[in-house]
């Protein structure tokens, strides 16, 4: 198999992975948690002392990292257009109480975090990802609980719910790093 062959399939994989991450999200918002409060997002524990996030959170923070590397294999045209899908997506899958706070969090995170990756990217993939995606969940946070409720009282729940899922991500990411030298695909 050629490299850029190799290049252009793992970059699909990549971009179904980050599309199916928006309407996961969405679903385990709905249906997933350890409390599911009527009228309310699902909750999961995310932190001893009985810090909880909405169970999307998960899956926000493993689409920022996947939208790096869409924009890795399949460069920053691909990377944009995958943000202004995903926001589509958004919009068509949160519930209707949502759907601002959700598109507009979504879109401006996702912005966020190519705003930081692109820079970074030469530097370092697994620096590149971390910070990208450290700065994206705090926008996405903040902006999505604002918009949505008016209030930060998840706010600490959010931050450490998509961290987790970034971290988890980390070895993954420095792997592929290894690998891609090795293969001459980066």
């Amino acid at each position: 198999m050629t490299i850029d062959r190799q290049r252009h399939i793992e970059g699909a994989l990549f971009l179904v992975a980050y599309i199916a991450c928006i309407p996961a999200a969405n679903w385990l918002i709905q249906h997933v948690g350890t409390i599911c409060p009527p009228n309310a997002p699902c909750l999961i524990p995310v932190a001893p002392g009985g810090i909880m996030a909405p169970s999307g959170v998960l899956m926000v923070g493993l689409a920022l990292v996947l939208r790096d590397l869409v924009q890795r294999r399949l460069g920053t045209a691909f990377g944009l257009g995958a943000i202004a899908v995903g926001a589509v997506i958004s919009a068509a899958v949160a519930p209707p109480s949502l759907v601002f706070a959700s598109t507009i969090a979504f879109l401006i995170s996702e912005m966020t975090d190519f705003a930081v990756y692109t820079p970074l990217q030469q530097r370092g993939l697994v620096l590149a990802v971390l910070a990208s995606s450290v700065v994206g969940l705090l926008a996405d946070s903040l902006l999505f609980l604002w918009l949505a409720f008016g209030s930060l009282d998840f706010l600490g729940g959010q931050i450490i719910g998509k961290a987790l899922m970034v971290l988890v991500t980390l070895p993954a990411i420095h792997w592929l790093r290894r690998r891609d030298a090795r293969l001459k695909l980066a």
